[in-house]
């Protein structure tokens, strides 16, 4: 059986299990290793996930694939995770979860665009351009490829300004 084929006959016996614990099965991979399978499943909800959810959610899928032989006699291990932070935007679920993040977007006719996600819908979401204070639409339809992208300190969050600095034990604490 297929790698492919292997992944959507587990992705219909396991979505359900994800769907009762409040959770979207994004993403779901099987990549032999040796004599072994990685099972590989990715998570989310609006709000994120914690690991409290990740570890219930492997619990239960542990147990279904034990209980229902759905892996049939092969060994496997079994990894369950979040989307990450910079996880492509290929949903309007995830652009819908990323308001407030920064993302670049790669344009299907060329070209690219970035900014602070303000909103979005189902055709397509809302870039506010943080340099010059515009806002420009992205209907999803145009999009070649988007990332969340990864922001170590935001600009006007006050990270770096002194009045954020307190002294603790003479180490400085932001």
């Amino acid at each position: 059986m297929s790698d492919k084929h292997e992944a959507r006959r587990l992705t219909a016996a396991l979505r359900p299990l994800c769907d009762a614990a409040g959770l979207d099965l994004e993403d779901l991979a099987v990549a032999p290793a040796g004599r072994r399978s990685v099972l590989r499943i990715v998570v989310d909800r609006d709000g994120g996930v914690d690991l409290d959810a990740v570890a219930e959610i492997s619990r239960e899928i542990s147990t279904a694939l034990d209980s229902d032989g759905l892996m049939g006699d092969v060994p496997y291990v079994l990894e369950v995770s979040s989307p990450g932070v910079d996880r492509p935007l290929t949903a309007p679920a995830h652009w819908r979860r990323a308001v407030g993040r920064l993302v670049a977007v790669d344009l299907r006719a060329g070209g690219s665009v970035a900014g602070r996600l303000t909103g979005g819908d189902e055709s397509g979401a809302d870039l506010l351009d943080e340099s010059g204070g515009t806002t420009r639409r992205v209907e999803y339809a145009e999009v070649a490829r988007a990332r969340v992208q990864v922001e170590f300190s935001r600009v006007g969050s006050g990270d770096a300004d002194p009045a954020n600095i307190e002294e603790l034990d003479g180490e400085e604490v932001r």
